[in-house]
């Protein structure tokens, strides 16, 4: 009999049973290192979103030995933003890239970026996301959600079958709103408006159909659904920011080892930065294309702002307390009253 049969014969059958399950763990260990992090979008296949994002596959691949990797479902094939929360709570998936909308889902104060004619412009938006971006996060975190990067797809602008100019345009016309975001559909009614509850799906039948006469997008989701041919009027006016997020599951992001998540997020962080040059310079493509092809921007004289603001105002009370607390109603205000006073400062007198 050999020495290596001998040994095994002098080992007792119990602790055979520990040192099998021990290497059993130990295999199992090395099965499941290789995370595939399935994640969810509603953005479209060709999308600057899904380059960058094919590109940080690529780059997580490498970072960690091929240890994680992404499996991106796009084109709301994972179902709708409501939807994907709800499975990345389940397990189902690992992550998704949100708009506000499946943001708020999440942590209902963020909506306070979407408070109509607030918030200026992309350097107002700089100022205030780069003090409460760590407020959102922190909250975020505790609800199980890790979020990887924030990033900002351009700026929302009435389209409308006839002009709108001053709020009392609007109210001759059918705003398209997309569904879920209830307060903020009554927002919109107490300011005086005749809001729709219709899905972004939907948009080209209910204008078809006269149902809808006005929705709000940011240009370039204008120019990819050609709902502009229907809605040949855009207000020069920004209602609001269009703020975007990728996040996964806080669960699987603890289970990645640590030595590589500085490097991941940096490479998150250049995926952003990319995606906001990138929307730049497509809305800009897209709203020469829509231009060539008939939309006509109606220029919004000096007392314009005055008034919508106070149109929304008088909606303000459905959304503080009721979308989002006061609090954090009253810290966005503190920081936007902040820039525009550095900002008269910085004026020549």
């Amino acid at each position: 009999m050999s020495i290596k049969m001998k040994t095994l014969m002098r080992v007792s059958p119990l602790k055979f049973i520990v040192l099998s399950l021990a290497a059993a763990v130990i295999l199992a260990g090395h099965l499941q290192a290789a995370a595939v992090i399935k994640i969810g979008t509603i953005v479209p296949l060709r999308s600057p979103w899904m380059d960058e994002l094919r590109k940080m596959d690529v780059e997580w691949r490498r970072i960690t030995k091929d240890e994680v990797s992404l499996k991106i479902y796009a084109g709301g094939i994972a179902g709708s933003e409501e939807d994907m929360v709800r499975k990345i709570r389940m397990g189902i998936l690992g992550g998704a890239v949100f708009t506000n909308l499946g943001i708020t889902n999440i942590y209902s104060d963020a909506f306070v970026l979407n408070i109509p004619f607030f918030i200026d412009s992309d350097k107002e938006m700089d100022y205030v996301m780069e003090r409460m971006t760590p407020i959102f996060e922190k909250e975020i975190e505790k609800r199980g959600f890790k979020m990887i990067l924030w990033s900002r797809a351009g700026w929302l602008n009435f389209f409308s079958k006839n002009p709108i100019i001053y709020p009392d345009d609007l109210k001759k016309h059918k705003l398209s709103f997309t569904t879920g975001a209830p307060e903020m559909e009554q927002a919109w009614k107490k300011s005086g408006f005749q809001v729709v509850p219709n899905e972004l799906k939907d948009v080209m039948m209910g204008l078809q159909s006269g149902m809808i006469t006005a929705f709000y997008l940011p240009p370039m989701m204008a120019a990819a659904g050609q709902y502009f041919g229907l809605a040949p009027h855009m207000c020069s006016l920004k209602i609001a920011p269009m703020v975007g997020g990728f996040l996964i599951s806080k669960k699987i992001w603890d289970e990645i080892p640590d030595k590589y998540k500085t490097e991941m997020v940096a490479v998150a962080k250049k995926m952003a930065d990319n995606l906001f040059q990138k929307t730049g310079d497509l809305e800009k493509e897209a709203m020469t294309e829509m231009i060539k092809n008939g939309l006509i921007v109606n220029q919004a004289p000096p007392d314009a702002m005055a008034k919508w603001r106070a149109a929304a105002d008088k909606g303000l009370g459905e959304l503080i307390g009721k979308a989002f607390s006061k609090e954090i109603y009253d810290t966005l205000l503190k920081y936007i009253d902040e820039y525009r006073k550095l900002n008269e400062q910085k004026q020549p007198r």
